[in-house]
């Protein structure tokens, strides 16, 4: 059998530098990364004056609009979460992978292999959406490989013998459904009798991207106020760490019905309501969080931000979560009933094929 890779090629400016890597997406599994890894090519000159050559993983965290910035304030972060020296080679084990060995038999002695360890704790790949005229550079996480040529890692590189190469740190969706989620929340009401009781239950805990959520909402009226409209909301919810008040919601999809309304007292109401959250209703929208994309192809809402306790949260990164909100209204002068659930919005992971033929991406 055959095994085929696609391979990304980036060329340095002045044509003396090239980047190969075989993927752009690694996998974060809450406990670990997958290992960043790929080869450099040197042209014979840069070989012949040993010169040093230097692969970084750059985590770039931009927390405010750049048209914002003046008189040398900078919403900006550029972390440098690994760096390694590929020229002249350091004495490293280094486990290779198949596309390694391959490119460099195909390659020659001028090319490099890499491998970078991304820490665990490093926040997800996660972008918010501009207005469509806005080209700036958009506030979130991203990540790059960067190549370059220097006395050591600390020096400033120069354009025209430097590579840049984006990729995401990104979670796939748990092969087990959690528990079924499900709340009971009650009102009662000043100088009146009986409670107004709400009953909110989703059909499982785990969605993937472009799923349809069934909400079963059951409303028991055992108070002398009448139930006017029920309404149902799935809600993002963005936590930029760095900040103590940086936690905001947007509305993604939404839904109102009053069917079985008004419900007057001593009645009772359930139905199922059903909401899609998607990008594609959100487009326009600025402040919805979505994956960090590579060269603005399309994307997709951020799914929900696993992490393994509130302890592992980087200051660097944003949390992204996902639940369904419904809401009850009693008129102006009975107010209103909400309850709340949340819930994981994720991809699956997907099968592991080979390519049906080599591709060189630039």
């Amino acid at each position: 059998m055959v095994v085929n890779f696609k391979v990304f090629k980036k060329v340095a400016p002045n044509n003396m530098v090239t980047l190969y890597m075989n993927r752009r997406e690694f996998v974060d599994s809450i406990s670990q990364v997958e290992p960043i890894d790929g080869i450099v090519v040197l042209d014979d000159e840069y070989v012949r004056q040993n010169r040093k050559i230097f692969v970084q993983l750059i985590c770039n965290f931009r927390y405010g609009r750049e048209d914002d910035e003046a008189m040398g304030l900078r919403f900006q972060k550029e972390l440098i979460l690994v760096s390694n020296q590929v020229h002249p080679e350091q004495k490293v084990e280094m486990q290779l992978t198949k596309m390694q060995e391959r490119l460099l038999k195909k390659l020659g002695s001028n090319a490099f292999p890499f491998v970078m360890e991304m820490p665990p704790s490093s926040p997800a790949s996660v972008v918010l959406q501009q207005r469509a005229q806005d080209e700036s550079q958009p506030c979130g996480v991203q990540y790059f490989v960067k190549v370059f040529a220097g006395e050591s890692d600390c020096d400033r590189s120069h354009r025209r013998s430097t590579i840049t190469l984006g990729i995401r740190k990104i979670q796939y969706a748990p092969t087990k459904q959690g528990v079924q989620p499900c709340t009971l929340v009650r009102k009662d009401f000043l100088l009146s009798p009986g409670e107004l009781e709400l009953e909110v239950t989703l059909d499982k805990q785990l969605y993937h991207h472009g799923e349809k959520i069934a909400i079963n909402i059951c409303v028991r009226n055992n108070s002398n106020k009448i139930v006017k409209k029920v309404k149902a909301m799935v809600q993002q919810g963005i936590d930029i760490v760095l900040f103590q008040n940086g936690q905001f919601r947007n509305t993604i999809a939404h839904s109102e019905s009053s069917e079985g309304c008004p419900l007057n007292p001593g009645s009772s109401l359930q139905k199922v309501m059903y909401l899609v959250p998607n990008l594609a209703a959100n487009c326009d929208r600025a402040g919805v969080a979505v994956e960090g994309d590579i060269k603005h192809k399309e994307t997709s809402l951020a799914s929900t931000t696993l992490i393994a306790g509130h302890d592992a949260r980087d200051a660097f990164g944003i949390i992204v979560s996902y639940a369904v909100k419904v809401k009850l209204f009693l008129g102006a002068l009975g107010g209103e009933l909400c309850a709340e659930l949340p819930f994981i919005l994720m991809h699956p992971k997907p099968s592991r094929k080979a390519q049906p033929e080599t591709e060189v991406e630039n």
